[in-house]
């Protein structure tokens, strides 16, 4: 029988132990990942200076405990919003968008970031704590009535159940909440089998290049994957990086 995402002990994620195990101490793996988006996302809103405050509004879906994907939105955005669901998560995000600012661990990131002008423009911290806030969301939840200009959804549609129903599901509401145009990134980890978080295991569904380009053509109007041989754990083959713009469609339910 497949654990669907409600099967799931969101209430027990410890995001200490998951920032420990992933985020502490720097995988060259996001170090790349952050290195394209920043690329990406410069292409796509101009690698001068930062765009005209209120201009972009921008969205991570499934935030959970990864400020980076926030971080590469920074120097667009008027507003960014961090949707998660687990409760431990939503307090961990309140606990880094508070006045006195994230914690060092996100510094190296925020260092690739800002070797593109854009970014090197921006004071991180204080920007952070100023424009993103946290709200408690399911994605599966999520009915595209609020749109985003910019968005990020990383290791959630993928990490949240091992149904293919509701993965395909989890990929859908992300694009719905963009708007036409909008500049995403996603990623998503190759062939996993579940992860583990403190005492606690999590379901995964099983993905590689061909479901992940799949589940998001319908919704792009121009997509590109990287297939990122990197393990950064037992039981996966690596890691799948989307970046892409939201076409015009919106996808029946």
């Amino acid at each position: 029988m497949m654990d669907r995402n409600a099967d799931a002990p969101w209430s027990h994620f410890d995001p200490e132990v998951y920032v420990d195990l992933n985020y502490r101490t720097p995988l060259e793996v996001d170090l790349l990942i952050v290195r394209l988006m920043r690329d990406y996302f410069s292409g796509c809103f101009g690698a001068g200076v930062p765009g005209v405050p209120g201009a972009v509004r921008g969205v991570d879906v499934g935030a959970g405990a990864n400020l980076y994907p926030g971080l590469s939105m920074l120097p667009w955005c008027e507003k960014i919003i961090l949707l998660e669901y687990a409760q431990p998560n939503v307090e961990y995000l309140e606990r880094q968008t508070a006045p006195e600012g994230y914690d060092g661990a996100w510094d190296a990131f925020w260092n690739e970031l800002s070797e593109a002008p854009a970014y090197a423009a921006v004071e991180p911290r204080a920007r952070f704590s100023e424009i993103v806030r946290v709200e408690r969301a399911n994605l599966l939840d999520l009915d595209g009535q609020r749109r985003w200009d910019i968005g990020t959804m990383f290791f959630v549609a993928d990490s949240m159940s091992e149904c293919p129903d509701e993965f395909l599901r989890g990929v859908r509401c992300f694009m719905d909440v963009l708007t036409e145009g909008a500049p995403f990134a996603a990623a998503f980890m190759k062939e996993s089998v579940g992860y583990q978080v403190g005492e606690h295991r999590y379901p995964a569904y099983r993905v590689n290049e061909d479901r992940v380009r799949e589940s998001l053509e319908p919704f792009t109007s121009e997509l590109e994957l990287h297939d990122l041989h990197h393990m950064v754990r037992p039981g996966h083959e690596g890691i799948i990086l989307a970046l892409g713009r939201r076409n015009s469609e919106i996808a029946a339910p």
